[in-house]
């Protein structure tokens, strides 16, 4: 698009009404620029959303929290800027005494205080719909380790296997495959189907994070902690460990992907036969592998 000025405009007014031409594009041309299910290069805002709980987390940051701070940096910006203009020594040569103003002292207490209140409401209620894990048509156990994950779906539930997921050697990347993201083997879910996340660790802490799934939860050694989301788009998303864990924590990716019921059933059976000697795998350590027999 090109902005051809008027005559007689000025040259340093249309400059900056080019500028500001060119500042209000990106403003609303930004949401279009986050990428889906995985980050793109020169991004800007978060990844699209597809859970009810990635979607709260978006408006709580875009709708809410940005407003606020903008407005707070501004005022504050504003009031920087004018007490150098009307306090400085030039303007105002004898320095006033006053110390004290009652009505100054309150609202700058109130006013805070209103501003936390309005952005706790919305925290809260997010929290709380994190926090409470709601019925779950399925469930996937997710072991970190340095550095891999291992998904194991429970017998119960037309699983009974577990494997092993690494990221794609550059060598191994096929056509639309990401590098540094891509794996061997992807965790598969169905649509619309609320998945309960079983998340520990077998050495170090990680972080299991999805951000368009809108989870992020610790990978603690001996304990079990839980998440959970329900996917309404199907597609591959991925993520990765959020902690530092090592010195390969940058080759921990998850990737999630999202089917139909017919698709994730005929995975499921296919996933059986595929992955039935996982019960001999190996156990893989940071710089050698020790096999062990099955149930050491």
């Amino acid at each position: 698009m090109r902005f051809l000025p008027k005559s007689g405009c000025r040259a340093k007014n249309c400059g900056i009404g080019l500028a500001l031409a060119g500042a209000c594009s990106a403003f609303y041309a930004a949401p279009a620029w986050a990428g889906f299910g995985h980050p793109d290069p020169g991004e800007i805002g978060l990844q699209e959303p597809v859970t009810s709980i990635a979607r709260e987390m978006v408006f709580f940051h875009n709708d809410i929290l940005t407003p606020i701070i903008f407005a707070v940096s501004l005022f504050v910006a504003v009031l920087i800027l004018y007490c150098i203009y009307r306090f400085n020594e030039k303007a105002n040569p004898t320095p006033s005494a006053l110390t004290h103003n009652t009505g100054l002292e309150v609202a700058w207490t109130l006013i805070p205080v209103l501003i936390l209140v309005v952005i706790a409401v919305p925290s809260f209620r997010l929290l709380d719909h994190q926090l409470i894990i709601p019925a779950t048509d399925m469930t996937v156990k997710v072991t970190g380790h340095q550095w891999y994950w291992s998904y194991e779906y429970p017998p119960d539930q037309g699983g009974g296997f577990s494997f092993d997921s690494y990221v794609k050697d550059r060598g191994d990347l096929k056509p639309g495959d990401i590098d540094l993201l891509a794996v061997d083997n992807e965790a598969v879910v169905p649509v619309n189907k609320t998945v309960l996340v079983q998340v520990t660790s077998s050495d170090v802490i990680h972080g299991f994070t999805v951000p368009s799934f809108g989870i992020r939860i610790d990978a603690v050694p001996g304990r079990l902690n839980e998440t959970w989301f329900k996917a309404d788009r199907e597609g591959v998303y991925y993520g990765q460990c959020s902690e530092l864990c090592g010195e390969d924590h940058a080759d921990m990716p998850i990737a999630f992907r999202v089917v139909s019921q017919d698709e994730y059933t005929a995975w499921l059976a296919a996933a059986k036969k595929k992955f039935a000697a996982a019960k001999s795998a190996p156990l893989h350590y940071a710089d050698n592998t020790i096999p062990v027999a099955a149930g050491n």
